[in-house]
């Protein structure tokens, strides 16, 4: 089930950064497109990529979407616990990885805040630049510290 989730989070990340750059998408175009370009045909809550790689479509869009939704309370937050990063400053990839990351700590209490933190560092080392999982790991043990759960 980890690398079902893990690769579902890929996706929802994939699926974000193309709405970050493009905000006039919906949470629900974003998704739509990018199932109709690379999924293959199952319709389920189990997607099988063309890959051959199972995924949890139904877990990226409700991250995709719950992103989306609370986008403006995700910001605030990160830009709470990022003293000298401005959110709009970011990368967009680290950006979007925050916002994915403090998304699920923030509104999914049944996924354990380790968990969390060594996803969004592993999305960091895959997608981001050298600095990104180091960035990403202080910017989410700061959020840790300052919003308990």
């Amino acid at each position: 089930m980890a690398g079902l989730r893990r690769r579902s989070r890929e996706i929802a990340l994939q699926i974000l950064f193309k709405l970050d750059a493009n905000p006039e998408l919906s949470a629900a175009d974003g998704a739509a497109l990018y199932f109709s370009e690379l999924s293959g045909a199952v319709e389920d809550e189990t997607a099988i990529m063309r890959s051959g790689e199972p995924i949890e479509r139904d877990w990226v869009s409700l991250l995709v979407a719950g992103v989306v939704r609370e986008k403006t309370k995700l910001d605030d937050g990160l830009g709470q616990v990022s003293r000298n990063w401005r959110v709009e400053r970011m990368t967009r990839m680290d950006r979007c990885i925050l916002r994915l990351a403090f998304y699920e700590l923030r509104f999914h209490l049944d996924v354990p805040p380790q968990v969390v933190l060594n996803e969004a560092i592993e999305l960091a080392k895959r997608y981001g630049t050298a600095e990104a999982p180091a960035f990403v790991n202080g910017i989410l043990d700061s959020a840790l510290k300052q919003f308990p759960r």
